[in-house]
């Protein structure tokens, strides 16, 4: 794995993440609906945090934690596809499990079923599945949506 370096996102990071999440919508399917506002829906407005992974001084990767009610949820995470497999995802969201425990808030995350890649790395770090909710947004490409708890 190469050195990973989470921080703050920045302002001109945004459209760098916008880029990223573009290639990853065309390749991979995320998110399934392409936002109207894609900068916008990188920042929502219940953000607690919003996080770049960087590495070799490039921007590679993108989390958000958002507050939802007495807890915090993991959102907009996703990794550049051209470094996948480096252990980008897992710091990311590592970064937010501590982040959430510093904020003394329980850790939720919800994922499509189509998410593969995505369901095995929360898997992997430890998440519990909680439950499955049947979608109508998801097309032909994900019928349920499921909730993991942090480890």
């Amino acid at each position: 794995m190469w050195p990973v370096l989470i921080r703050e996102r920045r302002d001109e990071d945004l459209p760098v993440c916008v880029d990223i999440l573009r290639v990853v919508h065309e390749q991979a399917g995320y998110p399934i609906n392409w936002p109207a506002d894609p900068a916008r829906w990188l920042s929502p407005e219940s953000a607690l945090g919003c996080w770049v992974a960087v590495v070799d001084d490039r921007v590679a990767g993108h989390v958000v934690l958002t507050a939802v009610r007495d807890h915090a949820e993991v959102e907009r995470l996703f990794v550049d596809p051209g470094a996948t497999g480096q252990g980008i995802g897992r710091a990311l969201l590592q970064h937010c499990v501590t982040t959430a425990a510093a904020l003394a808030r329980d850790l939720s995350l919800e994922v499509v079923d189509n998410r593969g890649a995505a369901v095995h790395l929360y898997r992997r770090a430890g998440w519990l599945e909680t439950g499955r909710t049947p979608i109508d947004w998801g097309g032909e490409h994900a019928s349920e949506l499921i909730r993991f708890t942090a480890p």
